[in-house]
């Protein structure tokens, strides 16, 4: 399972994605604008309206749109991009991806669309490459085993998965990839970068209790 760090760079950052493999960046398209693409570090990217609705402004299309033809003019190859989408709107995020799924398939990059509250598999286009599990916390972690057995063959991810515990969890249901901002936000550097370590060597399986909390 890929942990896609956000907006974030640093030596730890770097060690760990050098040391396993496992380490990516997701960015938005704020993020894109201050960040050099490492080619060690693998890239997807974000949309940057669960932001927006944090922020409670209005989402940028068009700031969307400018980073979808910057990765093409950079020739970046991401491993997805998720089209935007409405927090919490099933009927809203739809109308946005039939809307805006041909900028990201033109160039052939793998589609990700962000299922949110009310949604259900057979609302998923056949056109998606990545099942983007979003929405309210409620939905997400009550939903996620109903993804991976819907779509056994496609990349499922799940956003702001910021601890331990729910690292495992998405582990146990077979999640591929996961994303996260707060791992840095509230913890030293040797703090966060040894709980990531535990987790990719494994010793959360050979322990009943984790030691971080």
């Amino acid at each position: 399972m890929r942990i896609y760090l956000s907006n974030h760079s640093s030596p730890e950052l770097h060690y760990l994605a050098g040391k396993f493999g496992r380490i990516g960046w997701l960015l938005t398209p704020e993020g894109f604008k201050v960040c050099k693409p490492r080619h060690w570090i693998p890239l997807a990217f974000d949309n940057g309206a669960f932001s927006a609705y944090q922020n409670g402004t209005e989402f940028d299309e068009q700031a969307w749109i400018n980073m979808v033809e910057n990765i093409a003019k950079e020739k970046i190859n991401p491993e997805w991009v998720l089209i935007p989408d409405k927090v919490g709107d099933k009927v809203g995020t739809l109308a946005m991806f039939f809307k805006y799924r041909m900028y990201v398939s033109k160039h052939g990059w793998p589609v990700a669309i962000a299922v949110q509250d009310g949604m259900v598999p057979q609302d998923v286009p056949c056109t998606v490459d990545v099942i983007f599990v979003g929405g309210t916390d409620s939905f997400k972690w009550k939903s996620l085993p109903m993804w991976r057995q819907a779509f056994p063959n496609k990349i499922l991810h799940v956003g702001r998965v910021n601890s331990l515990e729910k690292l495992v969890v998405c582990e146990k249901n077979e999640v591929d990839s996961v994303d996260g901002t707060y791992w840095f936000r509230f913890k030293k550097a040797d703090v966060w970068c040894s709980e990531l370590e535990y987790f990719f060597t494994g010793e959360h399986k050979r322990q009943t209790e984790m030691p971080f909390r």
